[in-house]
């Protein structure tokens, strides 16, 4: 069994909450010929009216001034790990009690399986969470192995 962990360098912008405003931010970066892996938006509850949009990864001068003329910046909380590998039945359990079990309290997650595969986004608090996490999901892959 394999898994792959790797971080996702995030930028970030808020965008109102009305049609149109997350495509109206992601018009410049797409120009700039980014391939993004990571777009996620919520609306703000504390802030009627406005959401805030997550995208990633930003590379290159040509789409970090794209990111920036739409009023994005690159943030660094949360820590966005992109993860992928071979499906089993209750993996994202294993996973996730692992986790707690090494006091790895989760900032979010989103965890999809297609054909034998599990592809997902988590996010955490810190950098040092994250390292555990890799660890800690590489175990799993030796487990298995077994």
């Amino acid at each position: 069994m394999s898994f792959k962990m790797d971080r996702i360098h995030v930028w970030a912008a808020e965008v109102k909450d009305q049609v149109g405003g997350v495509a109206s931010k992601l018009s410049a970066v797409a120009e700039s010929g980014a391939n993004l892996e990571y777009v996620y938006t919520q609306r703000l509850p504390e802030k009627p009216g406005h959401g805030i949009l997550f995208v990633g990864p930003i590379v290159g001068q040509e789409q970090m001034k794209a990111a920036k003329a739409a009023g994005m910046s690159e943030v660094f909380d949360p820590v966005v790990m992109h993860i992928q590998g071979d499906n089993t039945a209750g993996l994202a359990f294993r996973l996730k009690m692992e986790w707690a079990k090494a006091g790895i309290n989760l900032h979010g997650s989103i965890m999809c399986v297609i054909g034998s595969k599990f592809v997902g986004f988590i996010t955490f608090d810190s950098v040092e969470d994250a390292n555990k996490a890799a660890k800690i999901l590489a175990e799993q892959g030796l487990e298995k192995k077994k």
